[in-house]
């Protein structure tokens, strides 16, 4: 079976849960935990790494120990620890770390006191009231647990766009190099570069004769093949994640992908502009009566309806077809266009590399400067900078940039915003640095109005420049915290603020309909990287995703802007 990063991330997680059920040591947790996340953000290939014969511990928070089970895991598909705490605990317990608020400290409170198992038990015990007795839980805790329960066992499950990717791209790359097969291409939400994705519908042009329902079906990924036919194959990979191929025609492929990739509302609303035509528009193409006027392309789709070719992200029936009707789509914002990153981390907090190292990387994907943003010290877990630490890494940065060559490191902080809205580290040192970046870090559960209002003082500091990660949430852990964000956007309008796109494939935050909004507004966003090693600048193409989703074009990005450009706004 191939085994991708995301595997080996994703068993040493599911480790360190488990051995957090079990209450066992909290250093040994931590190990697994750091190690999940450099495995699952490092933008190499770690099968690779394993089959040149690299040293692991080289890698951040790798020991030889992890290193023994990544080359254990990577070259057997099994990792003998998991399958034995597999053994040790109830057989599902391992779900209830799906619900979101719930930590492996609580399931095993839940575990121990009301042997709690499974996601069912859980949803009887929060609706019985069993729940509110617990220590640490309390009433509006079981109400939460209970609503968040019954989301869990109505929802099918969806992966991060960044998993799903390490899925979709060498699968695609494999069928491309099927005998005769002339396209391949993913289509659905995926293409739509939607944060998360339910399966993946992968379209292939061939030739008459050709192998490739058979081949797939034979995959290594392959765990169970749902149904197969001439045209069309299910199934489900090892990884849980189900694909659908469909072989078409070339003269119907643009038609297909199409219809593959719009969002429901999108599709209906270019059927609706079909039939106000007299026309008919499925996957097969765009038809009057029994001719087919369009199809091979998905530019002639959108021609034959007036309308200008929409790229894929747009696609969610959001105005983008009166859009394209007038000749008004965004120019959207691409890769390229980023000049810099305003959102890294280095060892001297949680992250892995050296000032240095990280400068260097920045440069090698393409950027001109860097913003070095530590935590600040309320973040103890992160380590983060009191003023003097913080004072002494402003010096070591403007000693660097002497010997720099085509990289500007600029000093920054990821400074907390505090419950009353004060910043957590004092206006001395706050006005020594290039670039401010204010986070929520705690108190998730304040009410709205309160949420709001802390935000709004923060931004009111003179030396505040950018709010990272504007909703706190984290995919598949954490629901974003309840905020007004038109209030929050319009604010930073009138304080010459900007917002963070954070483009770590767990946040994806902003929201791309708070993308739209900070565009209306004029309020610039910039797509960071939030990078913690060296391998984490590959993760902005995510976040561009979110800003084309977003319909933001370069110029509402602050960091397309010149270096000069960008401190003039800074340092407006």
């Amino acid at each position: 079976m191939p085994i991708h990063n995301a595997d080996i991330a994703a068993i040493f997680a599911e480790i360190a849960d488990l051995l957090e059920i079990q209450a066992a040591n909290p250093f040994r947790v931590r190990a697994y935990r750091n190690a999940a996340r450099v495995i699952g953000d490092i933008g190499r290939d770690i099968v690779r790494m394993v089959g040149q014969g690299e040293d692991l511990t080289e890698l951040p928070g790798i020991g030889a120990d992890l290193a023994a089970k990544v080359r254990e895991i990577v070259e057997t598909g099994r990792c003998t620890l998991l399958e034995r705490l597999h053994r040790e605990l109830p057989p599902a317990i391992g779900e209830l770390l799906h619900i979101p608020g719930l930590g492996p400290k609580r399931v095993r409170t839940l575990w121990h006191d009301l042997d709690v198992q499974t996601p069912e038990q859980l949803y009887r015990a929060a609706r019985d009231g069993r729940i509110r007795t617990l220590p640490g839980f309390g009433e509006k805790t079981e109400l939460r647990i209970l609503q968040a329960t019954e989301t869990h066992l109505s929802q099918a499950r969806r992966f991060k766009l960044a998993t799903a990717a390490q899925y979709a791209e060498p699968l695609v790359t494999w069928l491309r190099a099927r005998p005769g097969v002339k396209r391949a291409e993913v289509a659905g939400s995926y293409r739509r570069m939607r944060e998360t994705v339910g399966d993946l519908d992968i379209l292939v042009v061939a030739a008459e004769g050709n192998t490739v329902m058979n081949d797939f079906a034979a995959h290594d990924e392959v765990q169970e093949v749902l149904a197969r036919g001439p045209t069309r194959a299910s199934a489900i990979l090892k990884r849980g994640i189900q694909v659908d191929l469909r072989v078409v025609g070339e003269e119907n492929y643009g038609a297909a992908l199409c219809y593959f990739t719009g969002g429901k509302a999108h599709n209906i609303a270019l059927r609706r502009i079909a039939q106000e035509r007299g026309l008919k528009l499925n996957e097969y193409g765009v038809w009057r009566g029994n001719a087919r006027v369009a199809g091979d392309t998905e530019e002639s789709v959108y021609r034959a309806f007036e309308l200008a070719w929409i790229p894929p992200e747009l696609r969610e029936d959001r105005g983008e077809i009166e859009a394209a009707r007038a000749g008004r789509l965004p120019d959207l914002v691409r890769r390229e266009d980023l000049r810099g990153d305003l959102h890294a981390h280095t060892r001297a907090t949680d992250g892995h590399d050296s000032l240095r190292d990280m400068a260097h990387a920045a440069r090698k994907a393409g950027l001109e400067y860097l913003a070095i943003t530590e935590h600040s010290r309320r973040l103890a877990m992160a380590r983060g900078l009191d003023p003097q630490r913080l004072a002494c890494q402003i010096d070591e940065i403007d000693r660097l940039n002497e010997t720099l060559e085509g990289i500007r490191l600029l000093k920054g902080i990821e400074v907390d915003i505090l419950e009353d809205g004060s910043l957590d580290l004092p206006d001395s040192i706050l006005g020594r640095l290039d670039v401010v970046v204010g986070a929520v870090h705690s108190r998730f559960e304040l009410p709205r109005a309160k949420q709001t209002e802390r935000i709004l003082r923060a931004m009111d500091n003179r030396h505040f420049h950018l709010l990272a990660h504007p909703t706190g949430r984290v995919l598949e852990t954490r629901e974003p915290y309840d905020v007004d964000m038109l209030r929050i956007i319009r604010h930073a309008r009138k304080r010459g603020c900007a917002l963070e796109l954070n483009a770590h494939p767990a946040r994806l935050d902003l929201l791309d309909t708070a993308c739209m909004s900070a565009r209306d507004e004029g309020v610039p966003v910039a797509i960071d990287s939030d990078a913690h090693s060296v391998h984490d600048f590959d993760n902005l193409r995510f976040g561009i995703g979110q800003a084309r989703r977003g319909w933001l074009e370069a110029k509402d990005v602050l960091n397309t802007r010149p270096l000069a450009e960008l401190m003039r706004f800074l340092q407006g």
